[in-house]
């Protein structure tokens, strides 16, 4: 092999190496997961939702999502019609939870649907929790 064939072949092959150490990675949006932490009466008809998202691969907490979306029914009591309204997210005071005040109408199973963005991931984490209203 010639000097010259050898040089661009190493040019040619530090260029590919470099192109694909810059291309990003990302992580599945499966690898999130909403957990319920808890569910706590917060006045008459109306439930604190506190909910935690995980990075499931390693159980670390995500502490800086946007949850952007939430819907609440009462699907699981047969009852998808029933919805309540929900107020804006706030942050937990444990690290990686987030609060959602819940119009909760009546006791039984609901449902929340929850949707978030996760700093550094292309596509939105969604997920649906169940949580009990007293």
């Amino acid at each position: 092999m010639s000097t010259k064939h050898l040089g661009f072949t190493l040019l040619a092959a530090l260029t590919i190496g470099a192109s694909l150490s810059a291309t990003p990675v990302f992580a599945a949006t499966s690898d999130y997961q909403f957990v319920l932490v808890a569910a706590d009466a917060a006045g008459p008809k109306t439930t604190d939702v506190t909910v935690k998202l995980s990075h499931m691969p390693d159980g670390d907490a995500v502490i800086d999502a946007v949850i952007f979306e939430t819907k609440a029914d009462m699907a699981p009591s047969g009852m998808a019609g029933m919805s309540g309204q929900t107020s804006k997210v706030q942050t937990g005071t444990t690290p990686g939870t987030y609060i959602i005040r819940t119009e909760t109408l009546m006791g039984g199973t609901w449902a929340m649907a929850l949707a978030a963005k996760v700093q550094g991931e292309a596509e939105t984490v969604r997920g649906i929790i169940h949580f009990e209203a007293k």
